[in-house]
């Protein structure tokens, strides 16, 4: 009977329980990091190539830029549905397939760059594969996460994911830049296939988990279940995005270093899920994501109202240790209100607030930002944190009211 309850799980799960966690996860962790890299090579060459080789403006890098993520809300959906039904090894192979293209079309754009216009949609449509290739690769792999560990693990297995990510984008931009100066954007494009490729060298021999061939829920059943804790995730999620995007502007403007608000919110993050991915599992997502938002908040708010750099690099700590386990610790929730047949669905469907999140709210604190001054989007964005916390003050009642869906839901 206890293997009929279990049925959800596939002989992979069984086999990567025995050993140590770090271990089952470390091929897929790898892959993630290194299919990453590719993917996040382009961001610094692709401006100064719009720029410098095509002589077109910044409306047109902001276009090229944006299809990624506008690719990866369109095809979230997708690439649930297929590690629901096919596997997550399955849309993990056709993510990496799909970057490898993106590569080549990459390439393709150089052959005409005597047509500016023509070059730069062809760069549009690599970089919307790219899009593509992102949602099916981080979606396999939270989907393969949570089979290999289980649902008592679901956060660590999105902190673990993300986390590689994380670290991919911030090797890839350097190694990007050195591709770029030394052998231009079509060096950007040659390595951006051939480390696609080289990722399927770590998923290949891994075990493929064959998913019971049953009905799927409906995506308005997934999203129904999900968008609570995906609305909490995207309002926290504006802090990062005003990080990214405007803590260089603003260190400038008062005359500190450029780097060191991203560096120390970076730093911050890392270190948080490295050391303590695992307390959303043990403690409670709601519980976990209510004090996070509440401390990133507070983190925001002191970088707007300080004088000081040592000040504002506190509050760029601060904002880096709430952030880090937001996502993660939200994530725990949305796989525990999902239907156990269609959690690859979930997770896209769970992404996909984060992808509307920095795709469309970064843009509206650039226009606040030009309006009312740089430190406005990070006071906004600390609002934004605050509205997060009702959220997850919601789903902690819920919870302590309904205690053994908890604990029946996260031993499927």
């Amino acid at each position: 009977m206890k293997n009929k309850i279990a049925s959800g799980q596939s002989t992979i799960c069984s086999a990567a329980c025995k050993e140590p966690r770090g271990a089952a996860m470390a091929p897929l962790i790898s892959a993630v990091f290194i299919a990453f890299v590719a993917m996040g090579m382009a961001l610094p060459a692709l401006p100064l190539h719009i720029h410098e080789r095509l002589g077109l403006t910044s409306l047109v890098v902001g276009l090229v830029v944006g299809s990624q993520f506008i690719a990866a809300i369109v095809f979230r959906v997708c690439a649930g549905r297929t590690a629901d039904g096919r596997g997550p090894k399955c849309a993990m192979i056709v993510g990496l397939l799909v970057a490898a293209a993106g590569g080549l079309v990459y390439l393709a754009s150089l052959c005409v760059t005597g047509t500016p216009g023509l070059s730069a949609a062809i760069l549009l449509a690599g970089r919307a594969l790219i899009g593509v290739a992102e949602s099916f690769i981080i979606v396999g792999a939270q989907s393969w996460g949570l089979a290999m560990l289980g649902t008592r693990n679901t956060s660590k297995v999105l902190a673990w994911v993300g986390s590689a990510l994380f670290c991919a984008f911030a090797a890839g931009a350097p190694l990007g830049s050195a591709l770029y100066t030394h052998y231009g954007f079509a060096g950007v494009a040659i390595a951006t296939t051939a480390l696609s490729l080289v990722t399927l060298a770590f998923i290949a021999p891994l075990k493929r988990l064959n998913p019971e061939q049953r009905a799927r829920s409906g995506v308005l059943k997934v999203m129904a279940a999900v968008w609570l804790p995906g609305l909490g995730s995207a309002l926290s999620s504006l802090g990062f995005g005003a990080l990214t995007a405007f803590s260089a502007l603003l260190f400038v403007a008062r005359g500190w270093p450029s780097w060191t608000a991203f560096s120390t919110f970076a730093l911050a993050f890392i270190v948080t899920r490295v050391s303590i991915s695992h307390v959303a599992d043990r403690l409670g997502g709601a519980k976990v994501a209510l004090v996070c938002v509440l401390i990133e908040a507070a983190g925001l708010s002191v970088i707007e109202f300080s004088r000081g750099l040592p000040l504002a690099l506190a509050g760029a700590a601060l904002t880096g240790l709430g952030y880090s386990l937001v996502y993660p610790a939200l994530g725990v929730e949305a796989v525990r209100r999902a239907p156990a047949d269609s959690r690859g669905l979930a997770m896209g469907a769970y992404t996909a607030f984060l992808d509307v999140a920095l795709g469309f709210g970064t843009p509206a604190l650039g226009l606040l930002a030009n309006s009312f001054g740089l430190g406005s989007a990070f006071l906004a964005s600390a609002v934004a944190a605050l509205c997060a916390a009702p959220i997850a003050a919601a789903m902690l009642r819920a919870s302590t009211r309904a205690p053994g869906l908890h604990t029946a839901l996260n031993t499927r």
